[in-house]
């Protein structure tokens, strides 16, 4: 090799090692900037905050006339302080704090939703196959989705005899329908030449769901993930005000009866929170699981 072919070596490939440290080094402070976290977060949380108390602020103008029917925010704080300040209180069986009750409604619902959501991809990729099923089951799923979720309860009383099996029907009833039209969707929209590769390496029906199927219908799989879990939370809570027991759905019922509004708008505001944590934590594994694929 020449001095000249040396030196020109030299030039194109030394001067850009110190170019790509600092780019990495200004990328990493970039990264770790605590003003900037702290500036993200502040624009993500003060909007929804700044609503919230505005809307404080009018339901307690609203509320506070002698004559509503309805308790002010403060009325609330006073009356459920003890829900508020202590959601893990245990006084017996039927006395416990509200967080209590919300987990022993998730147990439901992580029953109810899991079944649902295997049953509902394996039956949505096997009528996402067959143009001919998508066909002739899509009119029925769009019909059953649209019943509401207590009028599956008399049915499911009378198949179970037995409040805690009819609950879980009706969470699983509930929530499969968008998870199985999702997934089903999902298959369709495959790439064909994702199925060709699987042709081409031989794959058999299980290698393809697992290695080709899930993973490239995955957006769409979490799409109905997401709206099935809102469902079972609301499917839950419905069917506990009937069905009796300790969780959630059953305290506002039993508040209701015993004229405790306040008691009530607490329990709501453990629902949506709840609901929403629910709907962020699949979002969450959605997100990670389907990183780099997009839905077309």
């Amino acid at each position: 090799m020449s001095i000249q072919t040396i030196e020109d070596t030299k030039v194109k490939t030394f001067p850009a090692k110190p170019a790509e440290i600092i780019a990495f080094t200004a990328k990493a402070r970039r990264r770790f900037d605590p003003i900037a976290i702290a500036g993200k977060l502040a624009s993500t949380l003060m909007p929804p905050v700044v609503v919230i108390a505005l809307m404080l602020v009018v339901w307690q103008i609203a509320c506070s006339s002698p004559t509503s029917s309805l308790p002010p925010p403060s009325q609330v704080w006073n009356e459920a302080y003890d829900l508020i300040a202590h959601p893990f209180f245990n006084n017996g069986p039927q006395d416990i704090g509200l967080a209590w009750r919300v987990l022993i409604s998730l147990q439901r619902v992580a029953i109810g939703f899991g079944l649902a959501a295997i049953v509902g991809v394996a039956l949505g990729a096997l009528v996402g196959q067959s143009i001919w099923a998508m066909r002739g089951l899509d009119p029925v799923f769009q019909i059953l989705r649209t019943v509401p979720p207590l009028a599956w309860l008399p049915l499911s009383l009378a198949a179970f005899r037995d409040s805690s099996p009819s609950a879980l029907f009706v969470i699983f009833i509930t929530s499969i329908w968008p998870i199985i039209i999702n997934t089903a969707v999902g298959v369709r929209n495959i790439p064909q030449d994702y199925r060709n590769v699987a042709r081409i390496l031989r794959l058999n029906p299980l290698e393809f769901f697992i290695k080709i199927m899930v993973p490239a219908a995955a957006p769409y799989i979490f799409t109905g993930l997401r709206i099935g879990i809102g469902l079972s939370w609301l499917a839950i809570v419905a069917a506990e005000m009937l069905t009796g027991g300790v969780g959630i759905g059953f305290f506002i019922w039993d508040a209701w009866n015993s004229s405790r509004l306040p008691d009530i708008i607490v329990a709501l505001a453990y629902i949506g929170i709840t609901g929403f944590c629910l709907d962020r934590l699949v979002a969450a594994v959605g997100a990670f699981v389907t990183r780099g694929t997009t839905a077309k």
